[in-house]
């Protein structure tokens, strides 16, 4: 064998061997089961975001942001004073991803439903909520819904999981969930 070419030059006419018409099959049946698991484990997994997107321009997001952090902060974090805000539980959360921070800290109560909008003000960025699995894309002009009821209480660390920059591993945010 080697590296020549076969002595037969139509060789797609030849028949194909048990073991691989077998292999063939398997990977076929296996390829048609995950295509049909899809489906079921978006409506019945856990693990999946249904969320929404909208057309949004940053600017407007961003003062849509600074108005609702305004109304609903509870003291600021940190040298540059970065505001921690609770929202009323049941409602709406609103943060923003920019060159190297997810603004702001929210402070969300156990067992409360909460609808997120994220977006972002300049690149392309992942929120990643950890250590749950969370990970939305965040793009500019865009506004990303979704709903979050948090199971557990605890400090909740946000992380960017998509190159960004020079500053890129410096992306961080926090999320607090208190008993109440």
């Amino acid at each position: 064998m080697g590296i020549f070419p076969p002595p037969q030059r139509v060789w797609w006419n030849l028949p194909v061997g048990k073991t691989e018409v077998l292999w063939i099959t398997i990977a076929f049946v296996w390829a048609l089961v995950m295509f049909f698991m899809m489906p079921y484990w978006h409506l019945t997994g856990d693990q999946n975001l249904s969320n929404e997107a909208y057309k949004i321009k940053p600017e407007v997001y961003a003062a849509k942001t600074e108005a609702w952090a305004e109304k609903y902060k509870v003291r600021e974090e940190g040298d540059t004073g970065i505001p921690v805000v609770k929202p009323p539980a049941g409602g709406d959360v609103y943060m923003f991803g920019r060159l190297w921070e997810w603004w702001p800290i929210v402070e969300l109560e156990k067992g409360q439903s909460y609808r997120f909008h994220l977006s972002s003000l300049d690149w392309q960025h992942g929120f990643s909520l950890l250590p749950e699995n969370i990970n939305i894309s965040v793009h500019p002009e865009y506004e990303m819904v979704f709903t979050v009821t948090p199971n557990s209480s605890g400090e909740f660390g946000i992380i960017c999981n998509e190159f960004c920059g020079i500053g890129h591993h410096n992306m961080v945010g926090k999320i607090y969930v208190t008993d109440k």
